[in-house]
């Protein structure tokens, strides 16, 4: 038996594990990639996830320290090759497997230490930000189902930073409130959260909706085996864009909105025939 696979293999199906925990929506999405893409895809999802815990959660804890050690960690598994924590095992196999930039790795990082800290989100840090957190992971993905087609990846690397910012600033505006509320910031820039109104509202959607546009461009150049998956999570944060843009911003600070799951699987169902017939 080949236990050195054993052990890589057992790390993948942790990742798999930790994405079907804290994400039904993503699982989803990744069940409709070609097979070969679900385990990296969950390698990439168990990083991030297991990142953005440590500056969401452990309160109690040094979070700054653990971030730190955690990155330390990081950037060992990537020179060995090896690590005992699985997840960043099964992360470090991705990396190296489908030659993911050490540049979106630490913009990764960054923007996770960003949220450590009392910020007034300018512009370019707002930018900044929504690169670190949303864009690289949507490009470390690319990566994935480019499979080393340099050509490809450059070609729609611009329409995957968009989807992944289109993603974030949904996130952003759907969480307004308790970002406001449990971790005292407002990430849009200029935006004070007392004078939160409709017109403010109307300006973020524009903004929004011309990342959507300009990320379904690249969605049509994806690799067959890649395009349902990717566009089911277009369509699904779509579906909350256009469930948020309809209330008013009173209603946005004051309930968080959601895509039901009866739903969920209609986008599926939909996405799916599309697919089939070729209207993607």
């Amino acid at each position: 038996m080949d236990h050195v696979k054993l052990f890589t293999d057992t790390s993948l199906a942790c990742s798999k594990l930790i994405t079907g925990r804290y994400s039904t929506s993503f699982t989803l999405g990744i069940r409709t990639l070609d097979e070969r893409l679900h385990l990296p895809v969950y390698a990439v999802y168990g990083f991030v996830r297991w990142a953005d815990e440590i500056v969401d959660t452990f309160h109690e804890h040094d979070k700054a320290a653990l971030l730190a050690d955690f990155r330390r960690q990081t950037y060992e598994a990537l020179d060995a090759g090896l690590s005992f924590n699985p997840v960043l095992h099964a992360f470090q196999h991705v990396v190296r497997r489908y030659g993911i930039d050490r540049e979106f790795i630490e913009a990764f990082l960054h923007s996770m230490a960003l949220d450590l800290e009392d910020q007034s989100y300018h512009s370019d840090l707002y930018n900044e930000y929504i690169y670190g957190s949303a864009e690289v992971v949507g490009l470390m993905c690319l990566r994935i189902f480019c499979d080393g087609d340099q050509a490809l990846f450059e070609r729609l690397r611009a329409p995957a930073c968009r989807l992944g910012a289109a993603f974030q600033k949904v996130n952003f505006l759907r969480d307004i409130r308790s970002d406001y509320e449990e971790r005292g910031r407002v990430y849009f820039p200029g935006v004070v959260y007392q004078r939160f109104n409709d017109a403010t509202k109307s300006e973020i959607e524009a903004d929004i909706k011309a990342d959507f546009e300009a990320a379904y461009v690249g969605i049509q150049q994806l690799p067959r085996s890649a395009k349902l998956g990717v566009y089911l999570a277009y369509v699904y944060y779509l579906k909350l864009f256009y469930k948020i843009k309809k209330l008013p911003a009173a209603r946005i600070l004051g309930e968080r909105v959601r895509v039901p799951d009866n739903t969920k699987v209609l986008l599926l169902l939909g996405s799916y025939f599309r697919y089939r017939l070729s209207r993607l």
